[in-house]
């Protein structure tokens, strides 16, 4: 006879006491099935695949009945709960379970071995049983990806900045398509217009472009017609409307009737949507400003060389909380600046950038160190010096190769200076008593780290022994 799974049956008959009980849940669209693991359901059950499981749905009132069926095994302070990182249908959960001081850990999504039976209850065990081995066993994995992490909630500013963060960064897409339709439609229709306004999108352009989308019509205006088309600014000359005007007149760009009036409608459209996403990214912007400027987070990143404020805004919202990483090296992996090694024998040797991480984190960080290079003297002595010493000259092209390496080295750099700092801010809230006054949040100091670089360098916890010669934040 077939073992019968113990799948959705009641947990009244095994009160777990004070044991931990390791939930594992296979995140869907509109419903959920959450696993439950322990010691003592294992011995019961002998195999994890065998072990209870719990269907629910989508919504608060299902959340409480999981929550309700989680204590009939044990109370809410012996519980962890695993979830995988897909997309945001976990996040309404995770929420939740964090409200009720529940340990969230969060893993990324598993590829599922090929074997015959695959089901939702058979994932949502699989991942309470990587939970059970890696926190009760202390089974270590080879593969990052495989290894599961607690979740701390964020911060106020990440959980406001972090939806703004990707807004924006979905409207500055938009408008660059539109510009790039917009470009193609101005090849097209008047192909010199790009000899005197070398972009056919700024501001100037496009409002001649809306007031005579043709060069037949540009070619007809008064000359008082193309001042007041163009307004105020003195971006474009009398001197320039007036070749504008002859360039109009011998055009060689599309003749054909029904082509130009499809691209003139086309052209109508895409100069109004580009003025509608430009005043919602200004307001957005104007938004992320004030929450930078208020909150810890932001005057501390905002300190360091190279940060602005869209750029801290950017960190704030990736990075969540400081307190999800245990140390720098983490950070560094998940903004993608860390070294992959492959190595064998004397055939196989590379070191490269990891692919894995956020990119949109990775390129705000490939921005903050060019912009720290160019702003900061202390950073570009760091730049010329590493420039120097990992960079070699292509002989045919005589420049230089593997400027990468350094950005990547600097990059790996700003964001130990970010994590600590971040991480004692943290460490300071944290130890504050209830109802004390905040203290000002201790910001970047170029002369502490420049003191670091000459080999002066101090721990800033106490109690822990300085180490030899260490050059921070570049050597």
């Amino acid at each position: 006879m077939p073992r019968k799974r113990a799948a959705d049956s009641p947990a009244r008959d095994t009160h777990l006491g004070q044991e931990t009980l390791y939930v594992g849940v296979d995140v869907g669209k509109r419903s959920h099935v959450a696993g439950f693991l322990s010691s003592t359901l294992l011995t019961r059950h002998q195999r994890f695949e065998h072990c209870p499981t719990f269907s629910f749905e989508n919504s608060r009132e299902r959340f409480r009945t999981l929550v309700d069926r989680i204590q009939e095994y044990t109370p809410l302070t012996q519980v962890y709960l695993l979830l995988e990182s897909t997309g945001h249908y976990h996040r309404a959960l995770m929420q939740y379970a964090q409200e009720l001081d529940i340990p969230v850990f969060l893993i990324h999504v598993q590829k599922r071995p090929q074997r015959i039976m695959k089901t939702d209850k058979r994932d949502a065990l699989g991942l309470a049983n990587i939970l059970y081995n890696q926190l009760a066993k202390g089974i270590q994995v080879d593969d990052p990806l495989q290894a599961v992490r607690r979740l701390a909630p964020p911060t106020d500013a990440a959980a406001r900045l972090r939806g703004m963060v990707r807004h924006h960064y979905e409207l500055v897409m938009e408008c660059t398509q539109r510009k790039n339709k917009l470009t193609s439609i101005c090849d097209e229709l008047f192909p010199e217009f790009t000899r005197l306004l070398k972009n056919p999108n700024l501001p100037t352009a496009l409002a001649l472009r809306e007031r005579f989308p043709t060069p037949a019509l540009l070619a007809q205006a008064s000359f008082e017609e193309l001042r007041e088309a163009r307004g105020r600014t003195n971006s474009v000359s009398d001197a320039k409307l007036r070749q504008l005007k002859q360039l109009a007149a011998q055009s060689i760009g599309s003749k054909a009737p029904a082509r130009v009036q499809g691209l003139v409608f086309e052209q109508k459209q895409l100069i109004a949507e580009l003025k509608l996403l430009g005043q919602h990214i200004e307001q957005l912007e104007a938004e992320i400003v004030q929450i930078v400027e208020q909150c810890r987070e932001g005057k501390i990143l905002t300190s360091i060389p190279g940060i602005g404020s869209q750029a801290a805004a950017t960190l704030i919202a990736m990075i969540g909380t400081i307190a999800n990483f245990e140390h720098a090296a983490q950070l560094k992996s998940y903004a993608d600046w860390v070294p992959k090694v492959a190595q064998s024998g004397s055939s196989l040797d590379w070191t490269r950038l990891s692919p894995r991480g956020v990119r949109q984190m990775k390129q705000t960080m490939y921005l903050i160190v060019w912009r720290a290079i160019q702003w900061d003297a202390d950073w570009k002595e760091m730049y010329d010096s590493l420039i120097v010493r990992k960079c070699r000259v292509d002989e045919r092209t005589r420049r230089l190769v593997g400027r990468e390496k350094v950005i990547g080295r600097l990059a790996g750099q700003m964001l130990s200076v970010i994590y600590a700092l971040l991480k004692k801010d943290y460490e300071l809230l944290d130890q504050l008593p209830l109802g004390a006054t905040l203290p000002e949040p201790q910001l970047y100091d170029p002369e502490i780290h420049r003191k670091h670089r000459q080999g002066h360098y101090r721990p800033t916890k106490p109690g822990v022994r300085p180490y030899g010669e260490i050059r921070f934040p570049g050597d």
